[in-house]
This record gives C-alpha cells, structure tokens and sequence, in this order.
C-alpha cells in the first residue's frame, strides 16, 4: 500500500495547518478501513463535503481527482469525506470530529495540528461503513465554441439563450475570470 508523508503532503499544500492534518487523518483512516492504497485511477472515489485544506490530503494520499473523475464535491460544509471502492462495493464515511482536542489547544494551531496528527484514532474521527452507489464513471463530453465569447465549453455545460448557446458565464452576463 502507497502510504505517503505528513510532511511529504504539506509540500504538495504548502504548509501545515490543523485543517490538512484533519484531511490527512480521515484519509489515512478510510483508507486503512477499506484496505486500500492510492487509487492510480477510477477505482477509488471520494465524496468530500467541503472544499478546505483537508481536500488536499484526499487528492494527495488517496488519489482522487477531480480531473480523473474520481472526487466529488459537495458543498456542505461538513468534515466528511465517504470513500468508494469500485472493485469491491465497499463504503466508509468518514467524519473529523477532533472531540478529543485538549480545551487549552484550541486557537493554538500548531498544537492544535500536533494533537491531531498524534492521537488516537477514535479521538480525531469516526470511521463507519456505510452503503451507498458510486457516481458514474467520468464521462468525456465534446466541446463547442460558446456563440458570444468564442470560448470551448463542454456540450453539457452549454445554456440557449435566444437560439444562441452559450457558456454559462456568458448566459449569466458574468466574467469567466
């Protein structure tokens, strides 16, 4: 089993901070229940329900993706991330509670990340099976110039507006950047 750093992963972030040390533990934790290393491509799956630093250490440790298809965000705002394995239907929903987090460490955030990175399992997350059906596979859609900037948009991202089609941006009357 690919089993990669702490310290390797705060180089592929940028830095240490309680939020990757969470990602790093619930990745570790999911990964260790499914019996599973780093996906090398679709097999594993990850449904995240955030987008904070943790997100990371899934693409990272687990190697799901969004550009292979294999991470899906829900913007939920929670510390859970549920695991798929194709190959064997098996599920885990991970969650990161840190409950144990020592009162005198909280606004601390190295010790903070100490503490998470070193205690108990139980104390930082909690690992459940659970049934659930992965996503499809990731589908490849052709791409056509969008009528108003000129730009290439995935077909299925196109909206018609006045028999033009147009990228969502442009139907919106927004900036792309």
């Amino acid at each position: 089993m690919d089993k990669r750093s702490y310290d390797e992963l705060v180089t592929f972030h940028g830095h240490s901070c309680p939020g990757l040390a969470f990602g790093y533990r619930m990745t570790v934790a999911a990964l260790d229940a499914l019996g599973i290393g780093r996906a090398s491509d679709e097999a594993l799956v990850a449904i995240v329900e955030n987008d904070a630093c943790g997100v990371d250490a899934v693409q990272f440790m687990a190697g799901c993706t969004f550009g292979k298809g294999n991470l899906v965000f829900r913007d939920y705002g929670k510390p859970v991330y549920t695991f798929l394995d194709r190959g064997t239907g098996r599920a885990v929903r991970v969650l990161g509670h840190g409950r144990g987090l020592p009162e005198e460490l909280r606004g601390d955030r190295e010790g903070s990340t100490g503490w998470l990175l070193t205690a108990p399992p139980e104390e930082v997350v909690s690992c459940a099976e659970v049934r659930r059906s992965p996503p499809p596979v990731a589908r490849l859609h052709n791409s056509k110039a969008c009528d108003a900037c000129g730009e290439r948009v995935m077909e299925s991202r196109l909206r018609v507006v006045d028999d033009r089609h147009l990228c969502i941006p442009c139907a919106e009357g927004t900036d792309a950047a």
